[in-house]
């Protein structure tokens, strides 16, 4: 490969790490093309990009990048495939359900909002964090549980108060 396409390459490579929120770096290595074929078809379904690089040049766009990434150099060894994603836990959902028949995908590290995880143990804790757009629907249904109750209560009351004031004027007569 030529200078000019690796200039190319690490550009490119340092511009998705700089715009991504989320990315996971991991070990795809021994898995055959049939089970490879699987998972890129997995990660197309879930909006989920998936680029198998060379470590000497990520590192190099991690050095490019606006971004401090120095905590992912160790992990940069072996094969390293890339999961560039817009939701937090999707990729380590992916890798949970491909683990339970294969061996890989393995978790080297995550970049989850702003935030390094390193290593394959972190693979519970990312699968169970929230995203963004989950965290905002716990919060508005804890927001709207106590209008809901509020409302329901005045309804029971005004059809309470209907009630005695209906018996009151049927007493009367």
């Amino acid at each position: 490969m030529r200078r000019e396409e690796k200039d190319i390459i690490i550009n490119d490579l340092a511009q998705k790490l700089d715009e991504a929120k989320h990315f996971y770096l991991t070990d795809i290595s021994n898995l055959n093309a049939d089970q490879t074929s699987r998972l890129r078809r997995r990660c197309f379904e879930q909006d989920i990009s998936l680029l198998v690089v060379k470590n000497t040049l990520l590192r190099k766009a991690m050095e490019k990048s606006s971004s401090d990434f120095k905590d992912l150099y160790d992990v940069l060894k072996d094969s390293t495939s890339i999961m560039f994603c817009e939701t937090g836990n999707l990729p380590a959902k992916l890798i949970r359900e491909f683990r339970k028949t294969l061996e890989r995908p393995l978790l080297k590290a995550a970049f989850v909002e702003e935030s390094i995880y390193i290593g394959d143990e972190q693979l519970e804790l990312l699968s169970n964090l929230k995203s963004k757009e989950e965290l905002i629907g716990d919060v508005l249904m804890l927001l709207q549980s106590p209008a809901r109750n509020l409302v329901s209560a005045l309804a029971s009351s005004a059809s309470k108060l209907a009630g005695a004031l209906k018996t009151l004027s049927e007493k009367e007569n």
